[in-house]
């Protein structure tokens, strides 16, 4: 166990699988369990609260009712929704809307699903025009996005800048045996792992994904750079700033899809107090560097059904103070039960026999 202001890392890069998918555990970069939760049980206490969720996927059956159950513990609730609201855009603008009427400021990124081209949704627009569409379905609803100012978080907590960014990846979280993207993806294929951005994720008018990543990392830097030095802030982006949160894959090659090397240092750089994000459906809290990452999806019902988190919203704002023996001893934000680790020691063994 690492202590705070030390970088988080294990040895070990497949630790325990614990849902429907491939994701595991990771020991926290602090000891776990600090005070008490507050809004652990989502009363909040009345007070204005910045909440998080991401990776709602509201397409998938099952899905849908808990987007619906989210609500506010305040009226002055402020709430980040971090990427992957649902593939169609129908879905990502129900889902959005209904977050919107309930919470007094509503801050999204996208995920990859929203960036997904599928031959059923209404609005066939591609790569940046899609990005660009989405973009204005929030302006109208008045949601924050990466292309708005920032905005100041106030209360409790506060203040701090939430900078809402949209990066998506470039291949450099490579596998291990890989020096390059085409020795990662090589070696990804092999062992039959290939996020299927591959195929309905298009960069057009860029060449590539990792173009398009350069372009996002270039603006966003500039609006970072713009910003006082001493200013607090929350980063939101739906994959992860550094790498180590993608150790508790049980497939480390989906790392290649889950993030870029050029951010490692943002949240010291730019004086983060919380990085928010999601795309690894392993709901848990770290902290790296001293700073607290909350990773707060959801993720798809054969996941959650097996190991459902303690709430569907996080405490971002202010610090939840996690009591002890709340996050499990991987800071994951749901209980680890018999059942749950025999099946994750099956499951591992059936990858050793495989590789």
């Amino acid at each position: 166990m690492y202590k705070p202001g030390r970088r988080g890392h294990s040895g070990n890069k497949n630790l325990f699988y614990f849902g429907g998918d491939p994701d595991s555990g990771h020991p926290a970069g602090r000891p776990l369990g600090w005070a008490v939760v507050a809004g652990h049980d989502r009363a909040g206490g009345g007070q204005p609260t910045l909440w998080a969720v991401s990776d709602l996927h509201t397409g998938h059956i099952g899905n849908k009712p808990v987007t619906e159950s989210l609500h506010p513990s305040s009226p002055d609730d402020w709430l980040i929704v971090a990427g992957d609201v649902a593939e169609r855009t129908d879905d990502i603008r129900w889902s959005l809307n209904v977050l919107r009427r309930r919470f007094a400021k509503v801050i999204w990124v996208p995920g990859n699903h929203e960036l997904w081209t599928t031959g059923r949704d209404p609005v066939q627009v591609f790569g940046r025009e899609r990005y660009d569409y989405l973009v204005n379905m929030c302006d109208e609803m008045g949601i924050v996005t990466p292309e708005h100012p920032f905005p100041v978080w106030t209360e409790r907590g506060g203040p701090a800048t939430i900078v809402p960014m949209f990066l998506l990846y470039d291949y450099t979280f490579l596998p291990d045996g890989a020096a390059s993207k085409a020795e990662g993806l090589a070696i990804a294929r092999e062992r039959n792992v290939v996020a299927t951005d591959e195929f309905l994720l298009s960069p057009e008018p860029y060449p590539t994904r990792e173009a398009w990543c350069r372009d996002r990392l270039a603006i966003t830097r500039a609006r970072l750079e713009q910003l006082d030095w001493m200013t607090p802030t929350v980063l939101v982006n739906h994959f992860p700033l550094v790498r180590e949160p993608c150790e508790a894959l049980f497939y480390p090659e989906f790392s290649l899809w889950c993030g870029t090397t050029e951010t490692a240092d943002w949240h010291t750089r730019y004086n983060a107090i919380c990085s928010v994000y999601g795309h690894l459906h392993i709901p848990r809290t770290t902290w790296y560097d001293g700073v607290r990452f909350e990773e707060v999806s959801v993720g798809y019902p054969r996941e959650w059904r097996r190991r459902k988190p303690y709430a569907w919203l996080r405490q971002v704002l202010p610090d939840p103070q996690y009591a002890p023996g709340y996050l499990n001893e991987f800071g994951g934000h749901f209980v680890i039960t018999p059942q749950m680790r025999a099946q994750a020691e099956r499951f591992r063994e059936r990858l050793r026999q495989r590789r």
